[in-house]
């Protein structure tokens, strides 16, 4: 059960998904004393992804995402100048309903987004595995790897890691974020892999050869 207010820590390339593990180098002096509080109380940090443009207010609080997911700090090193090592492991989704001003860093108040999978759900849930597996396993297959995907992980757990350590856009990780549910997700990742499939192949067969 999440707290109804969590330090934030916004990036611009960065999705957490629930369950999956985050190292993050924290050296801004704002997210160092974010660090600092979260370790003294229940080390809960929500990870959230700031909106194109950015860059103007960077030093500020420029708009993120609503959605964002949060995390525990499960390691923390301290280097010697302030800065921090942390590894984040993914809690439970949120959604952002407002921001409390009264830190350097941003506090933001939130309902959390349950992702229980219902019973219903489940039998469809791992049919849609197997096609995920499958399609990564032809993928691997052309770089000449071995694809191995190890059956103790959950379903859930399986795409919320492809999910966050496959190279996708930022934009296209927060699309998949906000699916609602495991089973959405899992969905939305599968036509996004056949699009990128069926891109590379259009490209392929468009190359000349002389």
């Amino acid at each position: 059960m999440l707290p109804g207010t969590i330090p934030i820590f916004p990036l611009p390339n960065v999705v957490l998904f629930p369950n999956v593990f985050l190292p993050l180098h924290i050296f801004e002096p704002r997210y160092r004393a974010m660090v600092a509080d979260a370790l003294e109380g229940d080390r809960i940090i929500g990870m959230v992804l700031l909106q194109p443009g950015y860059e103007a207010n960077y030093d500020g609080r420029p708009p993120v995402f609503s959605v964002g997911c949060a995390g525990v700090i499960t390691h923390a090193e301290a280097l010697g100048d302030g800065r921090y090592d942390i590894v984040l492991r993914g809690l439970e989704r949120f959604r952002i309903t407002g921001e409390d001003h009264v830190k350097a860093y941003r506090l933001a108040h939130i309902d959390a987004l349950s992702e229980d999978v219902p019973s219903d759900d489940r039998s469809e849930l791992r049919r849609h595995r197997h096609r995920l597996e499958a399609l990564l396993a032809a993928a691997l297959e052309r770089t000449g790897a071995e694809p191995r995907f190890p059956p103790a992980v959950a379903d859930e757990d399986l795409v919320n890691a492809l999910a966050q350590y496959i190279e996708f856009d930022p934009l296209e990780r927060q699309a998949l974020l906000e699916q609602h549910g495991v089973l959405a997700r899992c969905r939305a990742l599968i036509d996004l892999l056949e699009m990128k499939t069926l891109s590379r192949r259009s490209a392929w067969n468009g190359k000349s050869v002389h």
